[in-house]
């Protein structure tokens, strides 16, 4: 089975390649994912762009796929499915959700497996964020449906940032603040932590673009929404900023403003690609919160409030979303450069069947 790689020039996201590789087999210990559905958002982007300092472009090496140095493999979320494996419990059939390359293949070597899926043991892998690692079967997944395979793609890695945020926020009694401000509320991330945050006490309010506006407005999950321009007509109240833009003038409207009152300032995103965990207070890594509830709660205790989470936000989402199917690397790559420009509006999801 012939496979592809779709690579993108580390120092200009732009460049991007598409080449091609040779038949992939599963040698001792080892299995092939065939991937099948990804989805494309800013979020990738944000892995792209904090590639080098988060280690994101450790994940899927470029070496021995045909590509020279300075070209990086940026990692997509989506499903897969098993090929051919020489592993116990890992069976060709099986389909899995997890971090995925931007290719036509993946070979893993499935470490800890049992009824829910495993992880990727590969040397290179190892000191990674183990989240990242693990690949959920479908049949052992409570938030699975088949029919829902498309929000999945889109939301799921990015509600799992909004599930652990909105956690963390409110297991530190949000810090004091009697508000919340999120940036970038047009956002998938930002309005699933809306979702999530809705009626837990802080007044909720979502920060903008004018052309946004009215869109953020109809998901009916913040309290108030304004257009970055408007930020100073915040009431000075104990206020806690949840930064997943990244505009630094923004951030020093806000602290020109609420001066005191800002009682926390924390980066979550780089939806206009500026680093800014420095600039913020503090950079939340969802993984983090992630291990903490997992020694909290346990595994299966984390499993089942993450599968009742999402099911509120997909009800509540309804059919707010429309989600656009392309085809193919070429479909890859359109949808990969639009989300770089920018020029993806907020109502769309770009989901690629590979």
């Amino acid at each position: 089975m012939a496979s592809w790689t779709f690579a993108v020039d580390r120092d200009d996201l732009s460049r991007t390649t598409v080449v091609d590789g040779p038949e992939v087999e599963a040698g001792e210990g080892a299995a092939v994912l065939r991937v099948d559905r990804v989805g494309v958002t800013a979020n990738n982007v944000t892995y792209a762009v904090l590639g080098e300092s988060f280690r994101y472009w450790r994940f899927f090496p470029p070496e021995g796929r045909g590509l020279e140095s300075g070209w990086g493999l940026v990692p997509l979320w989506g499903f897969a499915d098993v090929v051919s494996s020489t592993v116990a419990g890992v069976e060709p059939g099986q389909r899995v959700y997890g971090y995925l390359p931007p290719a036509g293949q993946l070979v893993v070597r499935p470490e800890r497996v049992d009824a829910t899926g495993f992880r990727d043991g590969s040397p290179h892998r190892a000191d990674l964020p183990s989240p990242y690692n693990a690949y959920r079967l479908t049949t052992g997944d409570p938030a699975y449906r088949a029919d829902e395979e498309d929000l999945l793609v889109l939301f799921r890695p990015l509600f799992f940032t909004s599930f652990m945020l909105a956690d963390y926020l409110a297991d530190n009694g949000f810090f004091g603040a009697t508000t919340l401000v999120l940036s970038s509320a047009s956002s998938k991330t930002a309005y699933a932590t809306a979702f999530e945050l809705r009626g837990q006490g802080p007044r909720l309010v979502g920060l903008t673009s004018p052309g946004n506006q009215r869109f953020t407005e109809s998901l009916g999950c913040y309290d108030d929404v304004l257009t970055y321009a408007q930020v100073e007509t915040l009431t000075p109240v104990p206020t806690a900023y949840l930064d997943l833009a990244g505009a630094p003038s923004t951030r020093h409207a806000l602290r020109e403003h609420l001066g005191d009152h800002l009682v926390r300032d924390v980066a979550v995103g780089l939806t206009y690609q500026v680093p800014n965990s420095e600039a913020a207070g503090e950079f939340f890594f969802a993984p983090v919160q992630m291990r903490k509830r997992g020694a909290d709660w346990g595994r299966d205790e984390l499993d089942r409030r993450f599968g009742a989470a999402w099911r509120r936000f997909a009800d509540a989402l309804g059919g707010r979303v429309d989600i656009r199917v392309g085809h193919g690397p070429e479909a890859l790559r359109t949808a990969w450069l639009a989300a770089v420009a920018g020029r993806v509006p907020a109502q769309v999801g770009q989901v690629i069947a590979l």
